[in-house]
């Protein structure tokens, strides 16, 4: 890394900048909206009936079997030809949303499935309703065994963020790719970028470790 790069580095701050915030927006949304889906997908496999859990085996096998570019060209070219007009941002916070919720999906169900149902038993008998013993005895303890696999499915939604670039969204990998054409420095480039969604997983890692120590059991 030379003073060459240092110099173009700092007058393309401002578009790297703008890429890198619309690439955490895109992961943020994604994650927030495709665990939230994949907490009721869970519910869906674990606890639904037959007919739903059929049709929500269904969901998640086919997007898990399923490309995310195939799913972010899909949300943007296949939906318009049925009159669902998406914006590139839109249309990949949709893709990545969806894929991140049939990955969710399973994790739950396995950390429901985990748990012995004579907990479940015991807290019918206490008069609680599902709701009330999914948010005081089977959720925290689902949150404990799903974290770890929730932190590696969060860090792979930000590096899927980077093929929205397909359909123009401008986050951080097409920033690059245009400073690239530019400046011809695409080994210092592309090694910054790296660099910079290093940092996102990094961070979203240590969260996730946060998170653990604060609902682990006190031996």
């Amino acid at each position: 890394m030379d003073f060459a790069f240092l110099d173009q580095l700092w007058l393309a701050r401002l578009p790297l900048i703008k890429g890198l915030g619309v690439s955490i927006s895109i992961s943020f949304l994604s994650i927030a909206v495709g665990t939230v889906l994949g907490i009721f997908v869970g519910l869906a496999l674990t606890y639904g009936y037959k007919p739903m859990q059929w049709l929500v085996r269904g969901y998640t096998d086919f997007i898990r079997g399923t490309p995310v570019l195939v799913l972010v060209l899909a949300s943007y070219y296949v939906l318009s030809t049925v009159g669902v007009e998406l914006g590139p941002f839109q249309a990949g916070i949709l893709a990545l949303a969806v894929f991140c919720s049939s990955h969710v999906g399973e994790l739950v169900r396995g950390a429901l499935q985990s748990i012995p149902k004579g907990q479940t038993e015991a807290a019918k008998a206490i008069g609680l309703t599902f709701s009330q013993t999914f948010a005081y005895v089977l959720g925290p303890q689902a949150l404990r065994q799903a974290l770890p696999a929730w932190v590696n499915t969060a860090a792979e939604m930000v590096k899927a963020s980077t093929l929205l670039s397909i359909i123009g969204v401008g986050e951080l990998l097409l920033r690059t790719q245009e400073l690239i054409s530019r400046t011809f420095m695409s080994l210092e480039f592309y090694f910054f970028a790296g660099f910079l969604y290093f940092v996102i997983n990094y961070s979203i890692e240590r969260f996730g470790r946060y998170v653990e120590r604060k609902t682990a059991v006190p031996s």
